[in-house]
């Protein structure tokens, strides 16, 4: 049906365009020192997107020579990224790509980008990790600790004071335990780590991994401590440490003296059993570990 109008020609208004999709925010891990670490994936990513986010633009940049690619970078670190996140925000609305990337490793562990991601996916944007290397997990897998468990808690405090007061809070923890450090602390917080976890507790430092100076040395903390204040170069290089967890002592070890005292007390004039139970009652040991010590001290 034709609808009238006052000329021959009737104004025809079209619907809107639909807004174009959102682009993706790829969170992309580059090798932690040795090049040949970086996966097909990344470097496809990276050749790909409009717009790479970097920790550092400068290192990036040899990153890039190095794989001939030539897609713009932009700073996002630490002191900038709550601000100029709007930035990659608008390009990723825009329908733009971004890749945010490290100086080393997988973005957001111990590095920034945290805030952009948050941020990226408050708004509806796609997050995609796009997975490699990584010091953490890459010490974890060499250090010949129990790994079906373990807890990382990134870089200790500068300062003494802060740095064993974290300490003192995971020190009865039993999972692996897992920090970085910076090389002009490693000798401190190992110093640190020996007063608070005792020096029987197994370490291991891993140095420099997969660079040409690479280190994996495990050893209990009063030796490791040691070693590393012999060696200068031991002192150099990215660190990461991994701690044993607190294993709950056994027998003796798990009684206080004050509870072994009674427990000789009774020993001497009652039956094992009976001495037992009743140094359990004074004491509020457990019984039946008051009696495995009993049977220990008897023998």
């Amino acid at each position: 049906m034709r609808v009238p109008c006052d000329t021959e020609v009737c104004a025809v208004t079209l619907p809107e365009a639909p807004n174009s999709p959102a682009g993706t925010l790829y969170v992309v891990a580059t090798p932690i020192g040795n090049l040949d670490d970086i996966g097909a994936r990344a470097l496809k990513v990276l050749r790909e997107v409009a717009l790479i986010a970097a920790e550092d633009t400068r290192h990036s940049l040899r990153l890039l020579q190095h794989f001939g690619i030539e897609t713009p970078l932009a700073a996002c670190h630490e002191h900038n990224e709550r601000d100029e996140g709007g930035r990659f925000l608008a390009r990723l609305q825009a329908g733009d790509d971004v890749a945010l990337i490290s100086d080393a490793g997988t973005p957001l562990i111990s590095d920034p980008g945290f805030h952009l991601v948050r941020r990226a996916r408050a708004a509806g944007i796609r997050v995609v990790p796009v997975p490699g290397p990584c010091a953490l997990v890459a010490a974890l897998s060499a250090a010949g600790l129990p790994s079906d468990r373990f807890i990382f808690e990134g870089f200790l405090p500068a300062k003494a004071v802060g740095r064993r007061a974290r300490l003192e809070l995971v020190r009865e923890e039993p999972r692996t335990l897992i920090f970085y450090e910076a090389p002009h602390r490693i000798l401190d917080c190992l110093e640190d780590m020996e007063a608070v976890f005792g020096g029987d507790r197994q370490v291991l430092l891993a140095r420099e991994l997969t660079k040409t100076f690479e280190t994996l040395k495990g050893a209990p903390l009063a030796e490791l401590r040691a070693w590393v204040a012999a060696d200068s170069n031991q002192q150099r290089g990215e660190c990461v440490l991994l701690v044993a967890g607190w294993q709950a002592p056994e027998g003796e070890a798990a009684v206080s003296a004050e509870a072994l005292r009674v427990l000789d007390l009774l020993l001497a004039e009652l039956p094992l059993k009976r001495a037992a139970a009743l140094a359990a009652e004074i004491t509020g040991v457990r019984k039946n570990l008051l009696y495995q010590v009993a049977l220990e001290r008897k023998a």
